[in-house]
C-alpha cells in the first residue's frame, strides 16, 4: 500500500514552516520598502523639524551666532514679559471660537440649500466652491477693496439703503468680523465635503421618519446631524486649527488697510489697527523673521503646537463621549 500524508501532517512539516515563515518575511520587507519613503519624508519634513524647534524653543538663536541654551528663559518671558503676547492671544481665541462656529454652520447651511434643489445642482455647486480656489492674499486684498469705508461697493450699496456701513478692516471693533466675513466667503471646500455627506444619507430614514409624523427639524436633528457627525467632526478641527494658524489673510488686511504697501518692510503697519487683526501666528513671524528671536519664536511654536493637539484631543474625546452615550 502507499502511504500519503494527510492534509494536517502536510502542514505541520517543517519545510512547510519555513516556507510560511519566508513569505511572511518578504511580505514584511516588501511592505517597508513600499512604505520607506513615506517614512523618510516624514522623518525630515516632519520629525526633525518638530525636535529642531523644541531645541531651539531654549536657547538664544538669532540666524548669525550659535545657539546658546539658556532653559526656560523664552517661555518665561512670554507669560510675563511680552504684553502683545496676550492681545494676539486673544485675537486668536476670538477666532477659533467665532470663525469656527461660522464657517461650519455656514458651509452646513449652504449645502443643505444646495442638496434639497433640483436644478442646476452643478452649477451652483461650482459658483460656491470657486471662491475657495482664490489665493488667499488676492482675495484680502479684493474684499479690503470692497469693504473701504470711502468708495468700498459694500458702503456706497449700503449708503443707498441708509445704512452706515462703518469702517470695517479701519476699525478695531470691526476688523474681526470683516475677517470672519472674508473666511465665510472662502469656505467652499468645506462646503463641499459636508455636502457629499448630506447626500450620502438614505432617503430611506427621512421618508420613514416622515411617515412617522416627524417635521423638518426633527429630521434634520436625529437624522441629518448623527449621520454626518464624522464629517461635521473633521469640518470643526479642521476650522479650529485653521483658526490657530490664522496668518495671511490677518497679515494682509493689517497693511493694506492701513495703507502700507510693502507689507515685508513696515513693522509698525502688522496687526493694524491698533492691533485688531495681529494673530499669534503674525506675531510669531514678526518675532523670528523681523527681530530674529529665533529662539523665542521657537517657544511661541511649541506652545501653538501644544495648543492645537490639545484643542483636538478633548474635542475628539468629547464627541466619543457623545456617541457612546447616544449609542448605549
Amino acid at each position: 500500500m502507499t502511504a500519503t500524508l494527510s492534509p494536517k501532517a502536510t502542514s505541520s512539516s517543517p519545510v512547510s514552516g519555513k516556507a510560511r515563515a519566508g513569505g511572511r518575511s518578504r511580505r514584511k520587507w516588501t511592505f517597508l520598502g513600499f512604505m520607506a519613503p513615506a517614512f523618510i519624508g516624514f522623518a525630515i519634513f516632519f520629525g526633525y523639524p518638530l525636535i529642531a524647534t523644541v531645541y531651539y524653543s531654549f536657547t538664544r538663536y538669532d540666524l548669525i551666532n550659535p545657539p546658546e541654551w539658556i532653559g526656560f528663559d523664552n517661555y518665561v518671558r512670554m507669560f510675563t514679559s511680552e504684553p502683545l503676547v496676550g492681545k494676539a492671544a486673544y485675537n486668536t481665541l476670538w477666532l477659533v471660537i467665532v470663525l469656527t462656529v461660522v464657517r461650519v454652520v455656514f458651509a452646513l447651511g449652504v449645502a443643505s440649500v444646495i442638496s434639497r434643489l433640483k436644478r442646476g445642482i452643478g452649477l451652483i455647486r461650482t459658483l460656491c466652491y470657486l471662491p475657495a480656489l482664490a489665493p488667499p492674499a488676492a482675495a484680502t486684498l479684493a474684499f479690503v477693496f470692497l469693504f473701504n469705508p470711502e468708495f468700498g461697493p459694500v458702503n456706497r450699496f449700503l449708503r443707498l439703503v441708509g445704512v452706515d456701513g462703518g469702517l470695517w478692516f479701519n476699525d478695531p471693533a470691526m476688523s474681526k468680523p470683516a475677517l470672519t466675513l472674508l473666511v465665510m466667503w472662502g469656505s467652499g471646500e468645506l462646503m463641499i465635503i459636508i455636502l457629499a455627506a448630506l447626500l450620502d444619507v438614505p432617503q430611506e430614514q427621512y421618508e420613514a421618519a416622515e411617515l412617522d409624523g416627524c417635521g423638518p427639524v426633527r429630521r434634520f436633528w436625529h437624522i441629518t446631524l448623527p449621520s454626518i457627525s464624522p464629517v461635521l467632526l473633521f469640518g470643526i478641527v479642521n476650522s479650529i486649527i485653521f483658526a490657530l494658524q490664522f496668518f495671511t489673510q490677518a497679515i494682509v488686511a493689517g497693511s493694506v488697510a492701513s495703507g502700507a504697501a510693502d507689507v515685508a518692510g513696515n513693522t509698525r503697519y502688522i496687526g493694524a489697527p491698533q492691533n485688531s487683526t495681529l494673530t499669534y501666528p503674525v506675531w510669531l513671524y514678526v518675532q523670528g523673521f523681523r527681530y530674529f528671536n529665533m529662539g523665542y519664536a521657537a517657544a511661541m511654536a511649541v506652545l501653538l503646537f501644544i495648543v492645537s493637539f490639545a484643542f483636538t484631543a478633548i474635542l475628539v474625546r468629547q464627541i466619543r463621549k457623545a456617541s457612546t452615550a447616544e449609542e448605549g
